[in-house]
């Protein structure tokens, strides 16, 4: 059977029945939750970062039949297999930290809660192996108990390292080693939903095809993750009267000989809600840097050169983690949270330098929060008053006259990566099982 309508609930709540029931005979009823109140919060995910997915995804508009939380690798293979013999839709859910809905089941079914596998497996030369499930704090803490640092990790260092790679994109160190698809992954164990109850690793390249899937073209158990020596890093403060005083040191960080961890800048109406630990002037331009030690007098000089002022260097990697934490759409969050209802879009491109007002003349009241970008370029999230969806949408189009790509973090749609994952799915989910509603499939 193919899932041609997420609507079909009566059929699939049928069909889940018989499922539950087998699911118990091989796994017991200790792996199986249907608790309403835990089906409900399992249900969404952080998609109310966004105006127009709070509208479309209220919490309680799309549930789950039942909660599954396998706990162990080898269990998740035996679900999927029982899964896809009683035609039961499944959607894959790690930390919930994801702000697209990719954790919303749309045709109900069951929920694949992975959080209970949550281990560090292996911590070798230059390489960690992880469950899925297994929190980005936790992993960064042994690997860098080990004498080495993680490539990369989201601003939500909360989130499962399985769900950063099967719903992010990028995070703290992409400036130097790209986005989660440009060789951070060595291997994946992925387990299909084909019947054969069965997973498999895959290696290099291979690996797109399950990297921001949403667990589409199967669900991702185990990681293999590239890692660098350790190096010290700490937390650099310093602010400018204007956004462009800012952007002169932010353009020059890519000529420093150890490139920083994360550069995020923000203009004044986006600095009072900032959680720093120290006290930031709510009327001046915030540069903040995660920098190597040896940097600071470099870097420092170039503050002073373009009349700023350099307002903390805190060392401790704790504090770079803070510092990390107000990074990519946190802003943004921060700023909702103080009371300002506001949306906000990912933009790239060379005007958040060079012209940011024509990047903010597209909508009235816009902010530019910043960022340095795997390409050694500006990009960031522009964010601005909401009014409606049609409102956000009229704007897409004059960003990108003026040299602004897009990514809209107001839908759902598996938009990453899509040929590959496409040409992968007849294999690892024929029925369309795996998190449906997510991948605009061929006819």
């Amino acid at each position: 059977m193919t899932i041609t309508s997420i609507n079909d609930r009566t059929a699939v709540q049928d069909r889940v029945a018989e499922f539950r029931e087998r699911l118990a005979e091989e796994l017991g009823t200790e792996v199986i939750s249907t608790d309403p109140k835990v089906i409900r919060k399992l249900s969404s995910d952080w998609s109310r970062l966004s105006p127009i997915l709070m509208e479309k995804l209220p919490p309680g508009r799309f549930m789950a039949d039942l909660v599954v939380r396998p706990a162990s690798v080898d269990d998740v293979p035996r679900i999927l297999r029982l899964a896809y013999e009683h035609d039961v839709p499944v959607t894959p859910r790690g930390a919930g930290t994801g702000n697209y809905g990719q954790a919303t089941p749309f045709a109900g079914g069951l929920l694949l809660d992975l959080r209970r596998l949550d281990r560090v497996v292996e911590i070798g030369g230059g390489f960690v192996r992880a469950e899925a499930g297994a929190r980005l704090t936790a992993v960064d803490r042994r690997v860098r108990e080990a004498g080495h640092d993680i490539w990369m990790f989201p601003s939500t260092k909360n989130s499962s390292i399985g769900g950063f790679i099967a719903g992010g994109s990028a995070g703290t160190g992409t400036i130097k080693h790209g986005t989660v698809a440009d060789g951070w992954i060595r291997e994946l164990r992925v387990a299909p939903c084909d019947g054969s109850g069965t997973d498999f690793w895959v290696g290099g390249p291979d690996t797109v095809a399950y990297t921001h899937a949403y667990g589409v073209s199967g669900i991702v158990t185990e990681v293999v993750v590239r890692t660098d020596p350790a190096r010290e890093w700490l937390a650099f403060y310093a602010s400018f009267p204007a956004y462009e005083q800012a952007v002169e040191v932010h353009r020059r960080l890519p000529e420093l000989p150890i490139l920083p961890r994360l550069a995020s800048a923000d203009e004044p109406p986006l600095v009072p809600s900032l959680p720093a630990p120290i006290e930031l002037d709510p009327g001046r331009t915030s540069l903040r840097i995660i920098l190597e030690p040896s940097m600071v007098e470099t870097v420092s000089r170039w503050v002073a050169e373009a009349g700023g002022e350099v307002v903390g260097v805190l060392e401790g990697y704790e504090q770079t983690d803070r510092l990390s934490g107000m990074s990519y759409n946190h802003p943004i969050y921060f700023r909702q949270r103080a009371g300002h209802p506001c949306f906000h879009l990912e933009v790239n491109g060379r005007p958040l330098w060079d012209d940011p007002d024509a990047v903010k003349s597209v909508y009235p009241n816009s902010m530019i929060h910043l960022e340095l970008g795997p390409n050694r370029g500006p990009f960031g999230m522009l964010a601005a008053d909401y009014e409606s969806e049609a409102q956000v949408l009229a704007g897409f189009a004059r960003l990108n006259e003026i040299g602004i790509d897009i990514h809209s973090p107001h839908q759902w749609n598996v938009d990453r990566h899509v040929e590959q994952i496409l040409a992968t799915v007849p294999r690892t989910d024929p029925k369309g099982l795996l998190n449906p509603g997510k991948l605009h499939r061929s006819p």
